[in-house]
């Protein structure tokens, strides 16, 4: 029976890669078909308010060797500690809010407070650390030094309420997670019931292919990364779809996503969305209209190389994980 249980995982780890690598190779041909080919792509503008967008503020990093981060996937401030989905080592590194490392927690495996590959990551009110574990297919529930309390809305992973979560949230008491495999956005309560189920597969308005990150605005519309689908799609607190934001007037023209992944927003209502694969981090009003975009490739510390995750706290600080460079950006 074990040996078919852990026959069973590996089989679903490979069909979570394949699907991912697969909507990832798509994504790099076709941008890179419109690159050589010169097919129109649509250009970025100089910033519409020079005082508007965040600028650069700090890095923070692990330490060194073993103890490095190693493709930090996403990130959350949680009470006085900064936590970082340090997926390759299959753990969570904290830091503290000056960014200094402060403790771990988490080992490679899929036993309680053990992880295959953490990724999304945030807080509730009591301080407890939420870790979406993509490859193990859970939610698991830590207080905040780390220690395992338990499986969130499941008694164990076995019970598949959750099936690959990816991107995770927590906001006015509910529990924001998307499925990529299941292609939809789960929605709990904290104690977790299942509360709302949105999208299922495809590529029409309220369909996704691999959503990825999710958040809420403060009238509790709900923001999607539709990452295989290049977009962001918003819906209101019932699940009604009501726009795409992709960069282009009304979210009807080409995208300039190229495989979006992180999510939020800040105080002012604007909406920051993560260009992995063009190395951007884009900032749009609520309705989708682009103010301006920051970053870009390289390892200087106001650009990046494969950004992922994407966390603003109630003070506007702005947390980047730049996966390829190994550390956390902060703006404010």
């Amino acid at each position: 029976m074990g040996d078919e249980i852990k026959a069973g995982k590996t089989v679903k780890k490979r069909h979570v890669y394949n699907t991912m690598l697969i909507i990832f190779i798509g994504i790099s041909v076709a941008f890179g078909y419109m690159f050589y080919s010169q097919t129109e792509i649509m250009a970025i503008p100089a910033m519409v308010d020079p005082n508007g967008p965040p600028k650069f503020s700090r890095m923070i990093y692990g330490g060194f060797d073993t103890e490095a981060l190693d493709k930090p996937m996403d990130v959350s401030v949680i009470g006085q500690f900064i936590y970082v989905t340090d997926t390759n080592n299959q753990r969570v590194q904290v830091f503290d809010l000056g960014g200094s490392p402060v403790f771990k927690f988490g080992e490679r495996g899929d036993k309680p407070g053990q992880f295959e590959f953490p990724y999304g990551i945030d807080g509730d009110s009591q301080g407890n650390v939420y870790v979406a574990d993509l490859y193990n297919g859970c939610v698991s529930v830590h207080d905040a030094k780390g220690k395992f309390i338990r499986y969130f809305a499941e008694k164990d992973p076995g019970e598949k309420t959750i099936d690959t979560p990816g991107g995770l949230r927590i906001i006015d008491n509910k529990v924001y997670v998307t499925d990529i495999n299941q292609s939809k956005v789960l929605v709990f309560d904290m104690e977790g019931n299942k509360l709302q189920e949105i999208g299922k597969m495809g590529q029409n308005p309220g369909e996704f292919r691999a959503p990825n990150a999710v958040t809420v605005d403060d009238d509790g519309n709900i923001y999607v990364v539709d990452s295989g689908n290049q977009r962001v799609q918003v819906f209101d607190s019932g699940g009604k779809f009501l726009r795409i934001i992709n960069g282009s007037p009304g979210g009807k023209g080409p995208s300039v996503f190229v495989n979006p992944r992180g999510i939020g927003l800040d105080s002012r209502g604007i909406v920051y969305v993560i260009s992995n694969l063009t190395h951007y981090l884009y900032g749009f009003d609520k309705e989708g209209n682009q103010e301006f975009v920051l970053a870009g490739y390289g390892s200087a510390p106001d650009r990046f190389i494969l950004p992922n995750g994407l966390y603003i706290t109630e003070n506007d600080e702005i947390y980047v994980t730049d996966t390829a460079n190994q550390r956390v950006a902060v703006y404010q």
